[in-house]
């Protein structure tokens, strides 16, 4: 029963989010992708690197599903321009190869997870786990990380009124930020 109640809280945070399957065989793409529609608000797919590559660009999906050994340009390949676009982007390698060299050069470029074919059920519920906690992590990241170099004068005023009014620094910039957008 837990399990259930584990896949519907998994299933509440992956269709917050957006995937991308790349994949050239034609039945195991749409296998992946029907599959993949049960937990994500949207998925994209495409048969080849090229494809995936001008998608990317327009979609931006939060998750990159990625096979190696693709004609034309490779998963290792769009996964490295990938990267270059955004270092940031969770990449899960999807491959039946268990050729090392291709799996420790697609751990170089980064990838965040290998997963070896033939998928089942199980596999797929601990790698949307595994994705909903590394997007938790990059949120919690995120929200830490907010720095802001301000003139001296503009920083003691800001220090003076975070004193006075026992908040965060941040607290007083993001309410000027606020006030001076609206």
């Amino acid at each position: 029963m837990s399990t259930n109640v584990d896949l519907i809280k998994l299933t509440e945070q992956t269709k917050k989010l957006t995937a991308m399957v790349v994949e050239d065989e034609k039945v195991t793409n749409e296998l992946l992708s029907s599959t993949f529609k049960n937990f994500f608000a949207d998925v994209a797919s495409c048969f080849d690197g090229e494809s995936a590559l001008k998608i990317y660009e327009e979609e931006k999906p939060n998750v990159v599903f990625v096979d190696i050994i693709m004609s034309g340009m490779d998963g290792i390949e769009l996964a490295r321009k990938i990267r270059e676009i955004n270092p940031n982007q969770i990449i899960i390698v999807i491959s039946a190869s268990n050729d090392m060299e291709k799996i420790s050069e697609s751990i170089e470029v980064g990838v965040n997870s290998f997963i070896q074919k033939p998928i089942d059920t199980k596999k797929i519920i601990e790698l949307l786990n595994n994705v909903v906690s590394m997007i938790a992590k990059k949120k919690k990241v995120e929200t830490k990380t907010f720095s802001i170099s301000l003139p001296l004068d503009l920083y003691e005023t800001v220090n003076d009124n975070a004193k006075a009014e026992s908040i965060s620094k941040n607290a007083v910039i993001i309410r000027a930020l606020r006030s001076f957008y609206d």
